[in-house]
Order: structure tokens, then C-alpha cells, then sequence
């Protein structure tokens, strides 16, 4: 069975979908305000001219899905399954980024929720790699039950090898957690 990494993701709240070209200007205005890019390490990303690669390196990578809030029909973000250099077996949820008016609620949990469902439909472990100093990313996904497992030095975008604190999740205790 082959893994759908742009499936089609519905929850109560969210809608999921892969990536197309025509979202790049719903995507930007998203992403277009610096508090939105606050603690994250590129954090020159609301730029059109920073954003603009970074679109294009997700849209040709693959596995990204646009995140939009179905009350309002607005894109306020996204997320990307991809396999990891250093977990090629497994799949890896990453490259995540959420409107900063989205912050503090659940919309994280619920999007993780539909991804990682997804997920387990088909892997044992789902990873996120986190840069060292993205504490809010680090917090959220240790709120999914995700354990810190090792540090590494990968080639994750593009590339371009960074610095990341490597995060598994088991599916036995993702559904236990439920």
C-alpha cells in the first residue's frame, strides 16, 4: 500500500490538501506578518523574497499540506510530510508553520491530529526535527506525546545541513494517548 502524502484531511475545525501553485498568494498572506515567524529560525520569512524560495522548495518537495480554516475558508498555514536522512523507513511531519493568530489554541493539535492519523494508517513511528531553538515547536509536539530522542545534524531543505532536536512518536502511544 502506497503512502498518499497530500492526502485530502477534514476535521471539525480544519480542512487539509496538497499544495498547488495557485496557493502561493493565500499561503503568503498567512504567512506575511513577522510575529507569525517570532521564535522560528527564519525568521525573515514574512518577505516576499524569503517566502517565495521557501514556497517553491514545498511545492517541489512534495508532501505539503495547506491548512485552511473552515469557518473562514483562509489559508493560516501549513505542514509537510517528508522521510527523514536519518529515519528512512519511517515518515517525518515537519516544516510546519501556523498564522500567529492561530497560536495558543488547539489548531495545532487538531492538524497534527488528522496528519498523524493519516500517518499511522501506514508507519509504526512518525519523527519531527526541530531546530534547537524553536521552543515552541518543541513544546507543541511533546504536548502530542512525541519523546525526545537524540540530536543530529541533518540535511533537511534544500540541502543546507542544521543543527535539530529529533523527536519520535510511536503509534502505540498515540493511541493510547486518545
Amino acid at each position: 500500500m502506497t503512502f498518499n502524502d497530500q492526502p485530502e484531511l477534514k476535521g471539525e475545525t480544519l480542512r487539509l490538501r496538497g499544495l498547488r501553485e495557485e496557493d502561493r498568494e493565500a499561503l503568503f498572506l498567512a504567512a506575511s506578518d513577522a510575529e507569525t515567524w517570532a521564535g522560528h529560525p527564519a525568521k525573515d520569512r514574512h518577505q516576499r523574497e524569503v517566502f517565495d524560495p521557501y514556497f517553491d522548495m514545498l511545492l517541489g518537495a512534495g508532501g505539503t499540506l495547506i491548512v485552511f480554516d473552515k469557518a473562514t475558508d483562509k489559508a493560516i498555514g501549513c505542514s509537510r510530510y517528508y522521510v527523514g536522512p536519518d529515519a528512512p523507513d519511517d515518515i517525518s511531519i515537519g516544516f510546519t508553520f501556523l498564522n500567529h493568530r492561530y497560536w495558543g489554541g488547539e489548531v495545532n493539535l487538531r492538524m497534527k491530529q488528522l496528519m498523524l492519523d493519516h500517518a499511522f494508517n501506514h508507519f509504526d513511528r512518525v519523527w519531527f526535527h526541530i531546530a534547537p531553538d524553536n521552543i515552541r515547536s518543541q513544546k507543541a509536539t511533546m504536548k502530542l506525546g512525541a519523546r525526545h530522542v537524540y540530536d543530529a545534524t541533518l540535511a533537511l531543505s534544500g540541502g543546507r545541513v542544521s543543527d535539530y532536536c529529533c523527536y519520535r512518536l510511536d503509534r502505540a502511544d498515540w493511541q493510547a494517548r486518545l
